[in-house]
């Protein structure tokens, strides 16, 4: 299976007329963040695949186009807070930031440890029934200590780092960190997951680390 990871910036290369010659290969979308509902529309109609997205903490609750106001983008499904079963590939999603000043989607440590505790039971049924906690984890912060920065709008965050080490994905895709040089780290292994920024885009086959799939 080979995935589409998107984040926190428009590519050209993505919302172009030859998208979906460029990107036929890909079996599935997966959006962390801050990118604006048309450009997720847009790639749902030119690939013709599914789109699953957190929100970043720059969206809004509404955005307003000639079509009017939308509280979703058409056709694409929300990752926060759920566990979902694609075909047999466990994924998992969290939107938002660490708060650092009024906003819909930015939350303090405390307030996201709660929303990834109440994620437990489910994934103790994915143990339960398939083997194994989770595949994919999908945020839009990363981690605390893992990819991030020191500054406040962009420290991740912990409840994070304790998920991974417990419940051990596979794969971690976020976005939130910006990267401008080539030389840029947008790749880490932390235990035993792969943890990868998906600024701008990435092309990421699972079966490389996944070798149930």
């Amino acid at each position: 299976m080979k995935i589409l990871c998107i984040s926190d910036k428009v590519e050209d290369l993505v919302y172009s007329t030859r998208a979906k010659d460029r990107f036929e290969d890909i079996d599935l979308v997966i959006s962390c963040g801050d990118l604006p509902y048309y450009y997720l529309e847009f790639i749902t109609d030119a690939l013709q695949k599914p789109v699953y997205y957190v929100r970043g903490n720059h969206a809004n609750k509404v955005e307003y186009s000639s079509a009017g106001p939308k509280t979703e983008p058409m056709g694409c499904i929300d990752l926060h807070r759920r566990v979902v079963n694609l075909g047999g590939l466990l994924v998992a999603g969290f939107g938002g930031s660490l708060r650092y000043k009024p906003g819909p989607f930015m939350y303090s440590q405390d307030q996201m440890w709660m929303q990834v505790l109440r994620m437990v039971p489910q994934l103790l049924l994915n143990r339960i029934r398939y083997g194994r906690y989770l595949d994919i984890l999908v945020t839009h912060a990363p981690p605390f200590e893992v990819q991030d920065r020191n500054d406040l709008p962009h420290q991740g965050f912990k409840a994070y780092r304790w998920f991974l080490n417990v419940f051990k994905p596979a794969l971690h895709f976020h976005g939130h960190i910006h990267l401008y040089a080539n030389n840029d780290p947008w790749m880490t292994t932390f235990g035993n997951t792969r943890v990868i920024n998906a600024y701008g885009f990435r092309e990421v086959v699972v079966e490389t680390w996944i070798d149930y799939l």
